[in-house]
């Protein structure tokens, strides 16, 4: 197969000719032409026919990728996060964690985890994410409620797995909506939250931009799906392949649409 660099090749090629790149990953091979369809020998990624102005775009737009902020509380359960950051690392995302302080905290009494931030001093984000896992203390403290509330100018989007949408919830974020969560817990969101709607057996569902899913694995299915919906089902597509996810569906999920 083929390659040279990005640069190597704009000078040499017809500005509009089409060459064959790897979703960009955040990895070397982002800059490698291939002259063949195929696969990246560097990510596994499949290759995709663009052009050089496309790619060109692409590259430029990468750096300034939306920021995702992990909020982590001690217990947090270490899949509801570990899923859904390793989905929006993989689709390049800048991913940073926050918890009440930088004091370190333990998942479910097993994994041991600096946050890069408190809420002290976390930088804004595109995103805020929250996850379940002794989400109760995070949920009564109106040191972190309050803290979320302050974000709603520079946040676009929610997002919460199993019982962190009882921490958005106590926000307001889920009033008049409608949302999921953890199996178990569906009967004490609904008493939590009474202007929400719950559901129970549904993967995800999706406000616009308040992003609710069910638990534990199905936060990697809402991952996927806000993926798909800021980058395209393409890229969510690769990702889950990379992943080797084949459980995920596209559209396995609620999408509210305003009336």
């Amino acid at each position: 197969m083929m390659l040279m660099s990005f640069v190597k090749a704009q000078k040499t090629t017809v500005k509009d000719s089409t060459a064959y790149f790897c979703s960009i990953c955040g990895g070397s091979c982002d800059t490698l032409v291939f002259k063949q369809p195929g696969t990246c020998p560097h990510c596994g990624m499949t290759l995709l026919s663009q052009t050089f102005a496309e790619r060109r775009a692409l590259l430029q737009n990468y750096h300034k990728e939306m920021s995702i902020c992990f909020y982590l509380q001690d217990g947090v359960e270490v899949l509801d996060f570990a899923g859904p950051m390793e989905v929006f690392s993989y689709a390049g995302f800048h991913v940073f964690t926050v918890s009440r302080t930088k004091e370190p905290i333990v998942t479910q009494g097993i994994l041991k985890i600096i946050p890069d931030y408190s809420i002290e001093d976390v930088p804004p984000s595109d995103i805020l994410a929250f996850f379940g896992g002794n989400a109760g203390p995070p949920s009564k403290d109106t040191g972190v409620i309050n803290w979320i509330k302050s974000r709603k100018a520079s946040t676009s989007y929610y997002f919460s797995v199993c019982t962190g949408a009882f921490i958005i919830g106590r926000a307001g974020l889920l009033d008049n909506l409608t949302a999921t969560t953890f199996h178990s817990s569906i009967e004490s969101l609904r008493t939590a939250l009474p202007t929400t709607k719950v559901l129970s057996d549904v993967r995800f569902v999706d406000n616009g931009k308040v992003i609710t899913t069910a638990g534990i694995s199905a936060g990697i299915d809402g991952a996927l799906h806000l993926v798909a919906k800021l980058k395209g089902e393409e890229t969510a597509r690769e990702v889950a392949a990379y992943m080797e996810y084949d459980k995920w569906v596209p559209g396995q999920g609620l999408v509210v649409t305003e009336k």
